[in-house]
């Protein structure tokens, strides 16, 4: 495996956790009352197509075609961490590595990193776009 594959796992991996609410009992302090958390859009690795298929007949789901030497995609990331609370709750996004996807970039025709393929309820692409971070994900998936 080269480096970029092991890093796209790690990185979904560190921003699913980060992004992930904290349970209450670790939010509970002694004698108060803790809220319930609100609910957070799903993030998560690509593994196969069935995953896709399956996730997207669930919910809304849009697959993020990310590469680790993109500037844009770090900075795409960078801004989802920082704004995930923003991001629709009913959202599921799947990271997919730009560079080892090749078959499911020519799927759904992304020939650009950083690019977001919206699908419909049986994993086909209803659209796609290029960036656009928070407020272009919400505004390209709302229904």
């Amino acid at each position: 495996m080269t480096r970029a594959m092991l890093t796209l796992p790690r990185l979904a991996l560190a921003v699913a956790l980060a992004l992930a609410p904290v349970p209450g009992w670790a939010q509970q302090e002694a004698g108060s009352v803790t809220e319930q958390a609100a609910p957070r859009a799903t993030v998560l690795s690509f593994e196969t197509e069935a995953q896709l298929n399956a996730l997207a007949s669930e919910g809304t789901t849009v697959v993020f075609f990310y590469a680790a030497w993109c500037p844009n995609c770090r900075a795409t990331i960078a801004e989802l961490n920082a704004r995930w609370a923003e991001v629709n709750p009913d959202l599921t996004v799947v990271i997919a590595d730009y560079d080892a996807e090749t078959a499911l970039k020519g799927k759904f025709g992304v020939t650009y990193q950083d690019t977001f393929v919206l699908l419909d309820t049986e994993g086909n692409s209803v659209k796609s776009w290029n960036a656009g971070g928070v407020d272009g994900l919400n505004a390209n998936s709302a229904s």
